[in-house]
């Protein structure tokens, strides 16, 4: 059974930053931020949260001195200046995002909590998705140092009872206690949900369901990492350990504000004579002119678009159903049916990138920094689901889940969090 639990989480003081509004606070995840952007961040505030998450490297930096020591000191001075404070006692925090899509509005709820380590796939908590590397060393320095979570993990479960989302509705109706405006427009809010009855309730509805990670793999294998090395240091205890713990922000997949975006793919290098070899399991239309290529693919399973210069392009429309060898739960996702059958057995491509933006892939396949370029509709959140319950991980960025949350909103620092 998954352990979520309510902690002390550390907070921007906002009446002791009253004047600093909340996106001179916050940041997105360290991952989108360019370097021009972390420049922006620091000219921000004095107190952007990007100083202790992804602080900047200084031509003197040595093993004593560097971007992570100065995390700490900012953490440390911080709280000790009450910039930052502990919440008294431990609580639940909701979180709601208001964003665009294709023109529509949408809010994503949820709310951020502790969730109990384990082995990915072993216990309650799943994967979805493989990674390309092991736990970032810089991930787990920032852990190290400053001894606690900065940023959340992204996560899913399901429960069509909504009991919690009742009680985030509910919560969620008073003013918040920090709100913030990302770069791409989206409102954050956050309220702390100290009420014992309602996270006896939240707690409750938790602890049967299995929770299935959306953003943050790596993360959370970090976490795990951490906590094997804590352990072999302090060895074995009968009772649970702050760094046993990870901070989540947790969304109802029977809720309506999840949206998850797809990820195209560029290849190096792609055989002259593509087309003929995808003929015998593709029909292929040739699309001439500016037509959008999102619109005219969107929603349609097993159905791709291909580009390789010039001023046409080439819907693909599969003929099979599914993947011959793959496992069920994996063989009929677009994602599979691109990578193991277009890329590794038709075409066998090479060098392999991603990319979102349509127009920007266009333009590196016209620039020729790539061969050709391949575009696909977004996995649905049923997949991630399914895929995850049946311990298989689909291929590398088969979701991006949108909006993607800002860092800042709480941390959990191990010290006294429990």
């Amino acid at each position: 059974m998954a352990e979520v639990r309510p902690f002390k989480g550390v907070l921007f003081n906002v009446p002791q930053v009253s004047k600093v509004s909340g996106e001179e606070l916050l940041a997105p995840p360290y991952d989108i931020i360019t370097p021009e952007y972390k420049d922006v961040l620091y000219e921000k505030s004095p107190f952007n949260i990007i100083r202790i998450d992804f602080g900047k490297e200084l031509p003197d930096d040595n093993d004593h001195k560097n971007k992570y020591t100065r995390a700490r000191m900012y953490l440390d001075t911080w709280l000790r200046e009450k910039v930052l404070v502990q919440s008294p006692e431990p609580c639940f925090y909701s979180c709601e995002v208001d964003y665009s899509i294709d023109g529509q509005s949408r809010r994503l709820r949820g709310f951020l909590g502790l969730v109990r380590l384990e082995e990915l796939g072993k216990g309650t908590v799943y994967p979805h998705e493989c990674t390309h590397s092991k736990p970032k060393k810089d991930r787990l320095d920032i852990m190290r140092y400053c001894e606690g979570n900065v940023s959340p993990i992204f996560s899913l479960y399901n429960s069509p009872q909504k009991k919690t989302s009742g009680i985030l509705d509910s919560v969620n109706k008073a003013k918040p206690y920090l709100e913030a405006t990302d770069p791409d427009g989206s409102v954050h809010r956050l309220w702390q949900i100290c009420d014992k009855t309602a996270i006896a309730a939240i707690t409750a509805e938790l602890r049967d369901k299995a929770i299935f990670i959306a953003d943050g793999h790596h993360r959370y294998e970090t976490a795990l990492e951490y906590q094997r090395q804590q352990q072999a240091a302090e060895g074995p205890s009968d009772t649970p350990r702050p760094y046993d713990y990870v901070l989540m922000f947790l969304a109802n997949m029977s809720d309506e504000g999840l949206t998850i975006l797809p990820t195209h793919r560029l290849v190096k290098k792609v055989p002259g004579n593509a087309l003929d070899l995808l003929a015998a399991d593709f029909d292929i239309d040739e699309v001439k002119g500016c037509c959008e290529i999102s619109d005219v693919i969107f929603g349609k399973r097993d159905v791709f678009g291909f580009y390789k210069g010039g001023n046409v392009w080439y819907k693909l429309s599969y003929k099979g159903q599914g993947v011959d060898g793959v496992e069920p739960a994996l063989k009929y996702l677009d994602v599979t049916v691109l990578h193991e059958l277009i890329f590794s057995k038709l075409l066998k491509v090479e060098g392999i990138a991603y990319e979102m933006d349509v127009d920007r892939c266009l333009q590196l396949v016209k620039d020729q920094a790539y061969q050709a370029a391949f575009f696909l509709n977004p996995t649905q959140v049923g997949d991630v689901e399914r895929v995850a319950l049946a311990s298989l991980r689909m291929p590398p960025k088969s979701t991006y889940f949108y909006p993607k949350l800002m860092t800042g909103m709480v941390l959990n620092i191990f010290k006294n969090s429990l």
